[in-house]
């Protein structure tokens, strides 16, 4: 039933995408797959691709992480009604983090967002996760947590919770799915592992090796820094804007 509801959902979006597309003179887009799939849909339009941007100033690193060596805690970050979100966390607790637990007891899980539905409340019942329902502000949660997660295997778009995570200096482990959209590179900026036992090897590695953490930390802050800030992505919107404003006065 739920499958066919979302083929319904999807195809009257599909649509709405293409009305708009055609509404106005230049569409701009967050990934570069998202633009590719409207721009076989919409082929007489500009479609262009802007990618999301970081505060870099609100979205700072805290500095050394050693605190959190002897008590390894894992952060998941995001809006807790949203379904892929919630997929994402019931994932990581089922599958994951018990064998993570078995290697580190200690560790704790984190899930940090707003609007916790029962089920995500729920699996705080479980050893070692806790729930946080809506927080004031999601950068102590990140500043006192030693690996940030982004365990996706649905949705799409782009995830600003990664970019948020490299802008604060954090090592992040991702699926595939969670890091759609965002040009970053595995064993770069961020380690990427998508079957379960995978993805728990990579947090344990991370929550073992502080040289290893603060090198993807780095490299994350740096990328931000040079190419994500709001300031980078202003002026490509700005230049978009002059391109359409220079295509109707000719």
């Amino acid at each position: 039933m739920f499958g066919s509801e979302f083929r319904v959902e999807a195809y009257r979006l599909s649509r709405f995408e293409e009305e708009v597309a055609r509404a106005f003179d230049h569409s701009i887009l967050v990934s570069e797959k998202e633009a590719e799939a409207l721009r076989s849909r919409v082929s007489d339009r500009p479609i262009s691709v802007i990618p999301n941007g970081v505060d870099l100033e609100y979205f700072a690193p805290a500095g050394d992480d050693s605190c959190c060596v002897n008590h390894p805690v894992i952060a998941f970050t995001g809006a807790m009604d949203y379904f892929p979100n919630i997929d994402a966390v019931k994932y990581f607790c089922h599958e994951i983090f018990p064998l993570v637990r078995r290697v580190l007891p200690a560790a704790e899980f984190y899930i940090v967002g707003r609007r916790p539905i029962p089920q995500v409340k729920a699996l705080s019942h479980q050893p070692g996760v806790v729930v946080t329902g809506d927080v004031p502000d999601i950068r102590p949660y990140l500043w006192g947590s030693t690996v940030s997660i982004v365990p996706l295997r649905i949705g799409g778009g782009t995830r600003l919770k990664i970019f948020e995570a490299l802008a604060m200096g954090k090592a992040v482990v991702s699926t595939q799915v969670g890091a759609e959209g965002l040009p970053i590179v595995p064993g770069q900026h961020f380690l990427q592992a998508d079957s379960p036992a995978d993805f728990a090897q990579a947090v344990v590695t991370l929550l073992k090796d502080p040289d290893r953490r603060r090198a993807l930390g780095l490299a994350g802050r740096r990328l931000v820094e040079e190419r994500y800030s709001w300031t980078q992505v202003t002026r490509q919107f700005e230049g978009h804007c002059e391109e359409v404003v220079a295509r109707h006065a000719r």
